[in-house]
């Protein structure tokens, strides 16, 4: 018997109702990423000379990690592992052959979205891989495949559903960069219909050097006014394996008190700026019928040095470079809350995918930080926490102790992160503190054969500690 047209459409309306209050009870994700970020570089956060306040109001309204690190590197760009961590939830052992195109195999965060249903945008930096892009996301705008360059010169494409991103097809930006990538973002959530639930990754190039911010923005800083970091040194007082990589060449050695208050003027003009964007971004998120039920993830690759410890860069396990700020926000989630818990910026895939409600992934190394961030349930962490970068550096941390080994020149620094967050005072020689340097090395050993980092602790015949900072000036000023 033929069924009548009119059961027929009743059951289409109710398959579509249920589908749809599916939809609207899966939360959107807005997930907005910096580039070389420092953990402190927030205004509510550690540092008030920085004047970010969108990133405060997002703070005050959500959860504040401050204790959140980049895993590591293989690589002088630290931010293309720090990103395929983030995006695949694996650790850096398992990203570690594949940073510039993530394979087929290592499935991202947002590809495991699009297969269960979400619409996925994004705009901004893209340093794994035009493949790994194509089959991630469904919409996006103004999209870069890089590392670096000019805030107002960068090469993007548009979305390309081919997948393709033929070299030639690319198009200078109309706008400084932070710009035009939160205009990408809020042209996305304004046109979203509300009954697709939706991941939209946004991810700036600022402050990532160069660091050229607007007028408008870098006025607010004075030179003469900026507090140089506690752990300002006019030189890293050893060789530590990576001294003159082209971060490192961004300042005159020895550095002087009037360079890297330049610097930092710059970079924290650079982060208000972008901060204006955010601003825009969740004014306009707000607006729309998506602001009730979109959490926001704001967080950045890792950080940068900055003058800290007598560097510029990121290439070094100190906590400057190796934390990142992370914050999260939204329906559910705990309110103006701070934890100290030991996490990875690899636990946002784990996070997300369990707030979306996908199943278990095999892939994911990273803790879910659901419990941390809902109040729901006990968060247990990780009571110690491995970071490294390439082969020359080692680092392992507890709730108070740090290790940092350099296995080239066979030294070792010990840190009471507890006492001396700005790691001034080294205690390896300390007699007195040689319990804690064997149990951490013994962790840091653990760690090494958990993930299965063979990179040796200790080497026959290490090499010279001394660095020559005359000589590497002369090199860089072309004398």
């Amino acid at each position: 018997m033929r069924t009548p047209w009119k059961v027929c459409a009743a059951c289409f309306a109710v398959v579509i109702c249920v589908f749809h209050s599916a939809a609207q009870d899966r939360p959107n994700f807005l997930f907005i990423l910096s580039d070389d970020q420092r953990p402190d570089a927030i205004g509510s956060i550690g540092n008030p000379q920085v004047l970010t306040p969108s990133l405060d109001a997002l703070a005050a309204r959500g959860v504040v990690f401050t204790n959140a690190y980049c895993m590591g590197s293989n690589s002088g760009a630290v931010c293309a592992p720090s990103r395929a961590m983030m995006m695949t939830g694996g650790s850096i052992t398992r990203v570690r052959d594949h940073i510039w195109n993530l394979p087929p195999e290592l499935e991202t965060l947002p590809q495991r979205l699009r297969s269960a249903g979400y619409a996925t945008f994004a705009t901004g930096k893209w340093h794994n891989g035009k493949a790994s892009f194509a089959r991630s996301f469904s919409h996006g705008g103004s999209i870069f495949f890089g590392g670096m360059g000019s805030h107002t010169e960068l090469l993007v494409h548009d979305f390309d559903p081919t997948g393709r991103y033929a070299d030639e097809n690319r198009r200078k930006l109309t706008r400084f960069s932070s710009e035009q990538f939160a205009d990408e973002a809020i042209a996305f959530l304004q046109n979203h219909p509300p009954a697709q639930p939706f991941f939209a990754y946004v991810a700036f190039t600022a402050p990532h050097d160069p660091r050229t911010p607007p007028p408008s923005a870098r006025d607010f800083y004075d030179e003469a006014a900026i507090t140089l970091p506690r752990n300002f040194l006019p030189v890293h007082p050893f060789h530590n394996g990576e001294m003159v990589i082209r971060d490192e060449k961004l300042a005159a050695w020895p550095r002087t008190a009037e360079e890297t208050r330049r610097h930092l003027a710059d970079y924290y003009g650079m982060i208000t700026h972008m901060d204006e964007q955010v601003g825009r971004l969740l004014d306009a998120l707000a607006a729309t019928p998506h602001g009730q039920n979109t959490i926001v993830i704001f967080a950045s690759d890792q950080g940068l040095a900055i003058g800290s410890h007598g560097l510029m860069g990121k290439q070094n396990l100190y906590e400057h470079s190796a934390k990142a700020p992370l914050i999260m926000a939204g329906p559910g989630l705990e309110r103006g809350t701070r934890s100290d818990a030991l996490v990875y910026l690899l636990d946002i895939h784990a996070t997300i995918a369990e707030l979306a409600g996908l199943e278990a992934h095999a892939g994911d190394e990273g803790i879910s930080l659901v419990p941390a961030v809902t109040g729901r349930g006990t968060y247990a962490g990780r009571t110690s926490l491995y970071t490294a970068y390439t082969d020359c550096q080692r680092a392992v941390r507890d709730r108070r102790w740090k290790l940092i080994v350099y296995p080239k020149i066979n030294r070792v620094q010990l840190f009471d992160l507890e006492q001396d967050p700005d790691e001034i005072e080294d205690l390896a020689s300390d007699p007195h503190q040689r319990h804690i340097v064997d149990r951490l090395w013994s962790q840091l050993e653990q760690w090494q054969a958990r993930i299965g980092d063979e990179t040796s602790l200790h080497v026959d015949q290490p090499r010279s500690s001394r660095f020559d900072f005359v000589q590497a000036e002369r090199k860089r000023s072309g004398q």
